[in-house]
C-alpha cells in the first residue's frame, strides 16, 4: 500500500518508490535475525562512500550475484569468484569491497560462534535494548558507533568506520533514529 503522503524523515525522496518503502518497513525496526544482519552490514560496507539510493536500486543484484548473502558460502569465495563479481555491471565493482566481504564473512561467522549469534553480538552493545532519539539533532556518528566500530575493527572488519556502522545500527534498529514528526517514530 502507498503511503505517499506521510510525514517521513527528511532523508527520504517521497517519489523514490525504494527509498520510501525501505523507510517505512525496514529502517528502524528492530532486526535480531542474523540473516539479515550480515545482508544489511554487507550493504552498509558497500555503501561507504557512496549513497544509500545506489545500494537500495542494486539490492537485488547484491543478493543474487553474493548467494543471498549466506556467509558461508561467501566466506568460501576464490578468486575465480572474486573475477565474476569484478565483471557483474549491476553491483558495485570494488575489489577492495568484494574481498572485504569474504574476509568479513569468516570474522562474521567466528563472531557467531563466541556469541552464539552475531545478533548477541550487536545487541549486547546496548543491553539488548533500542537506543531512541530523543530530537531532531541526528548526529553522523556517537560514542556507541566509535566503541563498536573499534570493536569491529579489532576482529579484522574492514569498511565500517564508525560513520557506517552509525548508519548500520540505524538501518536494523538497534538506534531508532527516525525524527520525532515522522510518522514512524513512535512506532
Amino acid at each position: 500500500m502507498a503511503r505517499k503522503n506521510l510525514r517521513r524523515c527528511l532523508w527520504v525522496d517521497p517519489n523514490f518508490d525504494l527509498q520510501r518503502e525501505y523507510h517505512d518497513n525496514e529502517w528502524g525496526v528492530a532486526v535480531f535475525d542474523d540473516q539479515l544482519l550480515f545482508e544489511m552490514l554487507v550493504l552498509e560496507s558497500f555503501q561507504a562512500g557512496l549513497s544509500w539510493a545506489i545500494i537500495l536500486k542494486k539490492r537485488e543484484a547484491f543478493r543474487t550475484a553474493f548467494d543471498g548473502f549466506d556467509a558461508v558460502k561467501i566466506s568460501n569465495y576464490g578468486e575465480e569468484k572474486v573475477e565474476e563479481l569484478l565483471k557483474n555491471e549491476k553491483i558495485v565493482r570494488s575489489k577492495a569491497k568484494i574481498n572485504a566481504t569474504i574476509s568479513n564473512a569468516k570474522i562474521f561467522l567466528d563472531i557467531k560462534k563466541e556469541f552464539g549469534s552475531f545478533s548477541n553480538y550487536l545487541w549486547g552493545f546496548t543491553d539488548h535494548k533500542v537506543i531512541k532519539n530523543v530530537d531532531d539533532n541526528i548526529p553522523t556518528k556517537t560514542e556507541l558507533s566509535d566503541k563498536i566500530s573499534k570493536d569491529m575493527k579489532k576482529r579484522g572488519i574492514k569498511f565500517m568506520g564508525s560513520v557506517t556502522v552509525y548508519s548500520y545500527l540505524q538501518a536494523i534498529g538497534i538506534v531508532n533514529n527516525h525524527e520525532t514528526w515522522c510518522y514512524k517514530y513512535n512506532e
